[in-house]
């Protein structure tokens, strides 16, 4: 059994514990999924914002919502889980998106469409992970893969990882690649063909046996 296999069959205990009040389990849940909810905070704040938030900081927000609400939750799986993160995630990127624009009024179809964003940019995760590499991991859930390949894109030099995010994620051109690192298109390329690679290998090493 890989390593992801082995993770995730452990998830279902956790969440029994955490729901149950268990700080330390729910604490171990949140560690696992944090370069998820990183990763998924980072490209929204790159489109809507320009950055202009600390991704850390989202993620921390997130973390102390999950110890309000644990008791709120009701599903059992590792899905129920994340889809119960994003909706959280969405929620707190709101009021950052309003804030930024001195909107004071809740507005719930923002709140919608960034859990809907959330969500894509979710299933792309996992569809970028088949296509980075075939092995055990194809064969495991798309929101596990997504989990898989946020930890591998976190464990990446910072280069390797910003031209992964702005050119698999958040779906920019080599040009505006180019443009937003402040390199030659030529150099982009180059950058991005070494990243995969990298990508690929910090991949076989996760989710080895």
């Amino acid at each position: 059994m890989s390593r992801t296999a082995e993770s995730s069959a452990a998830v279902g205990r956790l969440l029994d514990l955490a729901s149950a009040g268990d700080g330390a389990a729910l604490g171990i849940l949140l560690q696992r999924y944090h370069n998820y909810l990183a990763l998924l905070a980072r490209v929204q704040i790159g489109r809507r914002i320009q950055g202009k938030v600390d991704v850390l900081d989202i993620v921390q927000d997130v973390s102390l919502e999950v110890h309000r609400k644990i008791s709120m939750f009701r599903g059992s799986s590792e899905g129920e889980f994340l889809a119960w993160l994003r909706q959280i995630l969405s929620g707190i990127l709101a009021n950052q998106v309003r804030r930024y624009f001195g909107t004071k009024r809740r507005d719930v179809r923002l709140e919608r469409d960034l859990w809907e964003d959330l969500d894509r940019s979710s299933r792309s995760l996992g569809g970028q992970l088949v296509a980075a590499q075939s092995s055990p991991s194809a064969q495991a859930s798309r929101r596990e893969q997504a989990v898989l390949l946020a930890d591998a894109i976190g464990g990446l030099p910072n280069d390797y990882r910003d031209v992964i995010i702005f050119r698999q994620l958040e779906g920019l051109s080599f040009p505006q690649v180019a443009e937003r690192m402040g390199r030659t298109e030529d150099s982009v390329k180059n950058l991005w063909a070494r990243a995969l690679a990298r990508l690929r290998r910090s991949l076989e090493v996760l989710d080895g046996p």
